[in-house]
């Protein structure tokens, strides 16, 4: 290891993992206050708003089948850099669309280019700290990250004050080349032991991984409360500026409570890691989200015009979040240390094709209600409530 670079007991390493980790909330987040200028500026509808980030998610979502195989085989540092490359050429073109369909073709590239960062953020975590002080290392990061989409929005928001929608963007491309300067100068390679490209070692990893019934029922327990989270952020900017009437300067600001609560479960997270099994969590966070959004729903019927309905129960369905990504994670990854990247690949992939098909059916039906939006929410975090139910029990019985 070189002077620069940091050791894996360094508070910084966290820090930059986090960093990587936010290239993607940061994707989503910082445009969403854009969405509703973005669709007067390139001549389209609410649809095509909703398919430009359906259309990230896809790409973020896809590269992850490639992105896994590839860092386990070349290392974790590489691909990095050459992702977040790829994602500030994407970003800048983003900024130069003027069509709506320029944009989805930007959108899509710019996914492929982010996915490296959230996805071997967890590898590299999984590499260093080994199976179970991934689940702590993993709430850490998240609490870290949780900054991320805590002034996001508040950026965005102020930006568009004094410029035009093109400043996220280019936002976006300053963000991915510092991290490029940040990763070649302080992050070490962590790849245990390289892996074989040929199309039939992959092929078996992934079968490995499908086959697993603990990894799979993991991932789209953590993949349904991400979709959930995914269609209320992508429905935001329509429901509260257009619908519910809040100026745009705010809009930034309702999303604190929301990180708030995010940072709050991260850390809770962190901390219960020492005492509880990953399992246990997991399901306290589906519980927790699972109510949230049966308020949401509910107080939606009685206060139909209320934004404190939303805001506030969005705060515990974060607080829930905050238990379960980390810790599903942690639980999917633990008994693959070998192929830890392909791992953290395919439950990306999982939880971002969910997120990309949640918010483009939203879209379909999103109108001059929130309904649509809560409905979904509902439904989806209920079947997280049901797998994370299946994983406490299946843990119960191993150890009995």
């Amino acid at each position: 290891m070189t002077r620069l670079q940091l050791h894996p007991d360094s508070p910084w390493l966290l820090a930059l993992l986090a960093a990587m980790v936010a290239l993607g909330p940061l994707s989503v987040d910082m445009y969403l206050p854009a969405m509703p200028h973005m669709l007067t500026a390139l001549n389209t509808d609410i649809w095509h708003m909703h398919l430009t980030l359906s259309t990230y998610l896809t790409g973020f979502a896809i590269f992850h089948l490639a992105c896994g195989p590839l860092a386990d085989r070349f290392g974790r540092k590489p691909i990095l850099i050459g992702g977040t490359l790829l994602f500030v050429a994407a970003s800048i073109g983003c900024s130069l669309s003027t069509t709506v369909d320029e944009l989805l073709v930007y959108r899509f590239i710019q996914g492929i280019g982010a996915c490296v960062g959230p996805t071997l953020a967890r590898a590299v975590a999984r590499d260093v700290f080994g199976p179970t002080r991934a689940a702590r290392a993993l709430s850490l990061i998240a609490m870290l990250m949780a900054l991320a989409p805590a002034v996001a929005p508040t950026m965005g928001s102020i930006l568009l004050l004094w410029l035009p929608w093109q400043i996220v963007f280019i936002f976006l491309a300053i963000y991915g080349a510092t991290m490029i300067v940040l990763i070649q100068i302080f992050l070490a390679e962590s790849l245990p032991l390289p892996q074989s490209l040929h199309p039939v070692s992959i092929a078996r990893n992934y079968a490995q991984l499908f086959w697993n019934r603990t990894f799979m029922t993991a991932t789209f327990a953590s993949g349904f409360v991400y979709a959930g989270l995914l269609a209320y952020l992508s429905s935001s900017s329509f429901v509260y500026i257009d619908m519910l009437g809040v100026p745009l300067p705010y809009f930034g600001f309702i999303f604190l409570t929301s990180v708030a609560g995010y940072m709050l479960g991260s850390a809770l997270s962190a901390r219960l890691s020492r005492s509880y099994d990953s399992e246990h969590i997991v399901l306290l966070g589906a519980l927790l989200a699972a109510s949230a959004t049966g308020s949401m729903w509910l107080g939606s019927h009685w206060l139909p015009h209320s934004i404190l309905v939303l805001v506030l129960p969005m705060m515990f369905y974060s607080t829930g979040i905050g238990f379960v990504l980390p810790n599903a994670m942690a639980i999917a990854l633990r008994n693959f240390p070998h192929i830890a990247g392909t791992a953290s690949a395919l439950l990306g992939f999982i939880q971002m094709s969910l997120s990309a098909s949640a918010t483009a059916l939203v879209g379909i039906y999103l109108a001059d209600t929130p309904a649509p939006m809560l409905n979904f929410m509902l439904l989806i975090t209920l079947l997280a409530l049901i797998l994370s139910m299946a994983l406490y029990l299946g843990r119960a019985t191993t150890k009995h």
